[in-house]
């Protein structure tokens, strides 16, 4: 099975596939930075920056897309009709990618102007030009809503009705997905389209809603899987099932080294997994898979007030308190009375002295405590502290929105891409982060990793898929011999 993934990315969606047994034929990513990563992992080790460099600046889109990855625009490969008759020719047999759709409408067709729309239209009209025979299409979750006004369909459901009516026509499934139910130590729900061509659909009796199938409503129960449409994935770990539970924090990162020590016992079975695998990836015969080795695992520095900040937010975790009531010194529509009053009410059940999630004393007494509250306080609501026994929030792009469980610092690159299920072996380029003013057109590592669609899911989407084609294929043939006899 072969498939294309456009705005690859650093190779999540990619890499995913390929474990389900796809051939990716060509990928496309306009980011230099995201396409170094791409790039290195999984066309040709990059040794020496220079021949990186001269790869995506000095090529032609033919020569790159020869080598497997563009690093242009999605509209260079659409106006290369080189590109376009060998993947035509090639009767490709999936197209995946994720372009941004937030502004996405069926009016914007008659817009080309429309910058919101230029981009899933583009994608559109590749898959249109390469007739696949299956599509995805991945966003986030919020994008069902967004522009929601007055009964007007949301850019999902707008998006969902231009790919059925693309090309010869798909069969559209809408789902939403959470990355937690397989197999991967994260609440991260996204949505997806997966469409199968209209005349396979037909041919293996597929059959799809409009209805937006979430996989929180699947079930290990045999009897109910008949539920569950067919291009959606079979959720794979439960929140009440010992034998396939959710994972954790602990069982992505607690057997990486802290402070020289072993924090949290002998690694997971997901984390064995993740050392080990190192399939599909070039270049790993040259690269050590030692815990103190680990590339991209490196811990950030901080200063003394903002270490003190994180280990703060250990003890409100550990204490069941939000992580907003360092935001209420800050309050200026109140008086100081009330500020201190909530304050004092807002401690009112902690238990001196104060620790953090590696036992340092934050705080000896109350006193103690509201200075250094008020020495702490920040409007900033997205920062909290990971918990070892829960699943990840959702990782994102910015790399001080979550604190290590008990460490004082942000979590390294290879943390949160434990959390995304990308190998040990997958190594990410170019720099870690960047500043505020840089992040509309710079992919820093933090970044590759928030933005990645899980590989473990992609995986998931992709088998289902890979059996879907099989059996239409299957089909198709009986039914040439039946023709044949006939």
């Amino acid at each position: 099975m072969t498939c294309v993934d456009l705005f690859a990315g650093c190779g999540g969606l990619s890499l995913g596939l390929k474990q389900a047994g796809f051939k990716v034929e060509l990928a496309v990513e306009k980011s230099p930075m995201a396409a170094e990563t791409y790039y290195h992992n999984f066309i040709r080790p990059v040794d020496d920056p220079e021949e990186w460099h001269a790869f995506h600046e000095d090529l032609s889109v033919e020569e790159q897309a020869d080598a497997g990855l563009v690093v242009r625009e999605l509209e260079a490969v659409l106006g290369s009709e080189r590109i376009i008759s060998r993947l035509r020719e090639a009767d490709i047999d999936l197209v995946a990618g994720g372009p941004p759709c937030q502004g996405f409408s069926l009016a914007g067709r008659r817009d080309p102007h429309d910058k919101r729309n230029q981009l899933p239209w583009q994608f559109l009209s590749f898959v249109a030009s390469t007739n696949p025979k299956a599509v995805i299409i991945e966003n986030v979750s919020g994008f069902r809503n967004d522009f929601r006004k007055h009964g007007a369909r949301s850019p999902f459901e707008e998006l969902r009705i231009a790919l059925a009516e693309t090309g010869h026509g798909y069969a559209v499934q809408p789902m939403l997905l959470n990355a937690v139910h397989f197999g991967i130590p994260q609440h991260r729900p996204r949505v997806f389209l997966v469409g199968l061509r209209s005349d396979l659909a037909t041919k293996a009796n597929i059959s799809v809603t409009a209805e937006t199938w979430d996989s929180s409503l699947d079930s290990p129960d045999v009897s109910l899987i008949g539920q569950r449409p067919a291009l959606a994935p079979q959720r794979s770990h439960f929140e009440d099932e010992l034998a396939h539970r959710h994972l954790t924090v602990a069982d992505a990162i607690a057997d990486l080294v802290e402070n020289g020590c072993d924090t949290k016992g002998s690694p997971s079975q997901y984390a064995m997994e993740m050392k080990s695998d190192s399939r599909f990836l070039v270049g790993i015969e040259r690269r050590v898979d030692r815990p103190n080795d680990l590339s991209n695992h490196v811990r950030r520095q901080h200063s003394d007030l903002v270490e003190r900040r994180f280990r703060l937010y250990q003890y409100f975790r550990d204490a069941g308190m939000r992580p907003g009531v360092l935001a209420l010194p800050l309050r200026e529509d109140k008086s100081t009375y009330w500020v201190r009053q909530s304050l004092l009410d807002a401690i009112s059940n902690v238990q001196y002295p104060v620790r953090s999630g590696d036992g340092t004393v934050v705080a000896r007494n109350q006193r103690a405590l509201m200075r250094l509250i008020g020495r702490l306080a920040t409007k900033k609501h997205s920062q909290r502290a990971l918990a070892w026994e829960k699943p990840a929030p959702t990782i994102v792009s910015l790399p001080d929105d979550y604190v290590h469980p008990s460490s004082p610092r942000v979590p390294t690159v290879r943390e949160l891409a434990r959390f995304q299920s990308f190998p040990d072996a997958f190594e990410f380029r170019s720099k870690e982060t960047t500043g505020a003013h840089r992040r509309k057109f710079e992919v820093p590592q933090y970044t590759q990793v928030g933005n990645a669609v899980p590989p473990r899911l992609g995986c998931a989407l992709g088998s289902q898929l890979i059996d879907i084609l099989n059996s239409s294929i299957k089909v198709a043939r009986r039914n040439q011999k039946a023709t044949a006899v006939a």
